[in-house]
């Protein structure tokens, strides 16, 4: 084999993005209203301990049917990774054929807003500070990437940082963005439609619409190439 063909990249199919629509088994439905009738949200928080784990059968739905259960809102097709872990997702409100991976972190707030579009990836052991965060369709999110939702102000200077108040900005990570494996997100950013954040990229200034950047901190590297035409053509 030739140096060429081993560094040429292997083409095949996406496999989520091509989802569509799902549907749930009918069945579901009424397992997770007998379940929020039955065991009120504190208990459906325990609950989900027991089947957090597993990657049967079993485990794998009760996750999905608890997370839809307590949440604001949830779409059909949610997938949720052994040991991910919610932190007040009665904020939550999640689209369509969402995958949240394994070891997954949402924290939200309980004054917060959590919102994630339809058929947005969640990699594993992602990191997202949701006490005011809005993911839109379509988006890609990395394993181990990470969105800081809030800092300390650090004010004033003779109290531990620790103990100063907390300055939650939004953060907006607008369809069709990509965002690269271990990339972090600062309070307050807002990625641009159809942008691609590079892996290990930390962005601390927003980022235009079909845009790539990449670096700490992320800088800009170039536009998509079919950028100017998609751009004029759709709504920001």
């Amino acid at each position: 084999m030739s140096l060429e063909a081993r560094h040429s990249p292997r083409i095949v199919k996406a496999v989520h993005g091509l989802r569509g629509k799902p549907a749930d088994p009918a069945y579901q439905l009424g397992l997770c209203e007998d379940l929020k009738s039955t065991y009120g949200p504190a208990g459906l928080v325990e609950l989900y301990g027991r089947f957090s784990n597993g990657d049967g059968f079993v485990d794998a739905l009760m996750r999905r049917v608890i997370v839809q259960a307590l949440s604001r809102r949830c779409g059909t097709g949610l997938q949720v990774g052994a040991s991910a872990v919610f932190k007040h997702p009665e904020t939550f409100e999640i689209g369509d054929g969402v995958f949240i991976g394994a070891q997954a972190n949402i924290q939200g707030r309980f004054d917060g807003t959590c919102r994630i579009g339809n058929n947005v990836w969640i990699g594993p052991q992602a990191f997202i500070d949701a006490r005011d965060v809005v993911i839109g369709d379509d988006v890609g999110w990395g394993p181990g990437a990470k969105i800081l939702g809030s800092t300390h102000s650090g004010m004033p200077i003779d109290v531990p940082i620790i103990r100063t108040d907390l300055e939650i900005r939004p953060v907006r990570i607008e369809a069709e963005a990509d965002i690269g494996t271990n990339a972090t997100i600062l309070p307050g950013v807002t990625i641009g439609r159809g942008a691609i954040v590079g892996a290990g990229a930390v962005v601390v200034s927003d980022v235009e619409p079909y845009s790539i950047v990449a670096g700490v901190p992320a800088q800009f590297l170039r536009w998509r190439e079919d950028m100017p035409v998609r751009a004029k053509n759709v709504e920001v």
